[in-house]
């Protein structure tokens, strides 16, 4: 299977299945003398890890990582990493049932028509437990970013169809909810409405918004490498996401380019007693990226994710052979699956990041210059 793998200087292959013996993830290109260890990797995983409370799969798994390579007193040396989570409570018989059943909002009738076969335990690498390979990667870019001052924080900013409301923004109240919303009220809310889901036998969706700040101007190429074509793609690349937003997004074909052009001005400020002056942007409709290139103002990102088709609600579909049935999906499942994949979303946009960080480096003569001369 071509396609597990995602970057070009830093790269991340992940491999494995949700039913299999382990999930892991090889992530080469990461620069030598980075200081990293297990914990740094965990905490991460921990805020993707199952059974954290009612909205999530009772599955009860510990997802603890261990560092196979590439790491060796503390510090990164520049060879493959090497990572590796063990799969410990996998109910592979709540599957047989649907072995030869296609459920409608799943992989298996496109698996089968590419490959003509496939793992039907808990959708083998169509599941969303292959994002821990990436949650574990982009542990290890987020420590990069962190070391060049840049900063990426994702959140929910709608359940269903409850939004949050801007001017009650509260990021401290982010991990304080099992929705990740940044507003109690619209938490509370949320969870009426989940809730009401659930007893329905039926499942949410919603919307995640990813933001980085530090980001230097210049990430990105003008053409086919665009910074926003490399973060649609990475997150597009998330199972249940089903569109993405850069800035302003859809909303800006509403509007005209007097009010979605971002005018420019000088910003001075005096750091440590010395003026100085740089050039910025007044709004940022863009979100960060003018012709596929970073502007150095905040990136902002969204995207939507679908209800989680595993739902125990009677559906239409059929089997393999093309008879008719009804279906009732078993098993244990996410009722909604933007909680958990709230720091998927971060992940990826790290490893995008990251990645065209260190591609940026040959951009400009007097880059190189400054390493080797």
């Amino acid at each position: 299977m071509a396609g597990s793998t995602f970057g070009t200087i830093f790269t991340v292959t992940t491999w494995g299945e949700s039913h299999g013996p382990a999930i892991g993830v090889v992530v080469d290109g990461c620069p030598a003398g980075l200081p990293l260890c297990a914990d740094d990797i965990q905490q991460d995983l921990d805020l993707r890890r199952p059974g954290q409370s009612a909205y999530t799969t009772p599955r009860k798994e510990k997802d603890q990582v261990s560092i196979l390579s590439g790491v060796f007193e503390g510090r990164t040396t520049g060879t493959p990493i090497s990572l590796i989570v063990y799969n410990e409570d996998h109910h592979s018989a709540d599957y047989s049932q649907i072995q030869d059943i296609y459920r409608p909002g799943h992989a298996d009738y496109t698996f089968d028509q590419k490959y003509g076969f496939r793992d039907y335990r808990g959708g083998g690498r169509s599941s969303a437990r292959e994002t821990i390979g990436r949650v574990a990667a982009g542990a290890i870019a987020r420590k990069v970013l962190t070391t060049l001052g840049i900063t990426v924080q994702a959140y929910a900013t709608a359940i269903g169809p409850v939004k949050i409301d801007m001017t009650a923004f509260d990021a401290t109240e982010i991990r304080r909810n099992p929705f990740c919303l940044p507003d109690a009220d619209a938490a509370k809310k949320a969870e009426t409405f989940v809730q009401d889901c659930m007893s329905r036998q039926d499942s949410a969706g919603g919307i995640i918004e990813c933001i980085a700040d530090g980001l230097p101007a210049g990430l990105g190429q003008p053409v086919f490498d665009k910074l926003d074509a490399k973060l649609a793609q990475a997150i597009m690349s998330i199972g249940a996401v089903k569109g993405v937003e850069i800035g302003d997004g859809f909303a800006a074909s509403e509007s005209t380019g007097s009010d979605n052009n971002d005018s420019f001005c000088v910003e001075h400020s005096a750091n440590a007693g010395a003026a100085s002056a740089h050039i910025t942007k007044k709004t940022n409709h863009a979100g960060g990226i003018l012709g596929g290139i970073s502007d150095g103002s905040r990136l902002i990102i969204r995207a939507a994710f679908k209800p989680t088709p595993s739902i125990r609600t009677e559906q239409n579909t059929v089997n393999r052979t093309g008879e008719s049935i009804k279906l009732s999906i078993g098993g244990r499942h996410d009722p909604l699956v933007v909680p958990r994949a709230v720091i998927v979303v971060e992940a990826m946009t790290a490893l995008t990041l990251v990645d065209l960080l260190l591609q940026n480096m040959g951009s400009r003569m007097e880059y190189l210059e400054r390493i080797y001369r």
